[in-house]
């Protein structure tokens, strides 16, 4: 052998392509939604125990009376910060860890940032401000796919 690669027919390419795609096991509504309430419990533990005290020592008011005060800009931050953070560098949140999900791009390349930014920030937001009903897809579509999953082109997957 000289080290060259031999080509691999169509029909045995395809019929690859084929199985591993069906042994995926989509995420559904319920697992979704208890990791992500165990991430707002991280990061509003975050929040709590670097943020709020940081402002104290510092004496910035932690009221979050309006989307202006302070608070509720780093807060807002932190947020957004953990969600795009943990997706991009380990394609799941401390949340989907523990329930052993995974986000993926649906074509099967690995996430980009303009991939995960549309997802966790552009997408989440419209799903959240139209009543959270963005999420409901979750509960009904084929792929148990979110608004933001299908705005991003994403899944959510069991390891």
């Amino acid at each position: 052998m000289t080290g060259e690669y031999l080509p691999v027919p169509v029909e045995i390419r395809k019929e690859a392509r084929a199985n591993t795609h069906s042994h995926i096991r989509y995420a559904g509504f319920w697992m979704r939604l208890w990791a992500y309430l165990l991430d707002l419990l991280v990061v509003g533990s975050l929040n709590r125990l670097l943020v709020f005290p940081l402002f104290h020592l510092l004496g910035i008011p932690t009221e979050r009376t309006n989307m202006f005060a302070p608070a509720t800009i780093v807060t807002t931050v932190v947020f957004y910060t953990y969600f795009v953070l943990m997706t991009k560098f380990f394609q799941q949140t401390l949340g989907k860890m523990v329930f052993g999900l995974k986000v993926a791009d649906e074509s099967g390349k690995p996430l980009t940032w303009s991939t995960v930014l549309f997802r966790e920030v552009i997408g989440k937001f419209i799903a959240k401000t139209i009543l959270f009903i963005g999420f409901l897809f979750v509960a009904f579509s084929e792929k148990k796919k979110g608004m933001h999953d299908q705005f991003a082109d994403t899944i959510v997957v069991h390891e």
